[in-house]
């Protein structure tokens, strides 16, 4: 059992920090929008290109 807490751990860390990462982007496209009007095209390319 004592082996098995660090993955657990681990795998708790990660989850979180990916859910902070995606939140991060998707304040970044929306900071970005607001302060330029990016053309659409351009925006989506650079959001298919960021997921």
């Amino acid at each position: 059992m004592p082996q098995m807490m660090p993955l657990n751990w681990m795998m708790l860390f990660l989850y979180f920090l990916l859910i902070f990462y995606l939140f991060n982007i998707n304040l970044y496209f929306n900071n970005n929008i607001k302060k330029k009007d990016i053309p659409s095209k351009e925006y989506k390319f650079k959001l298919n290109w960021k997921w």
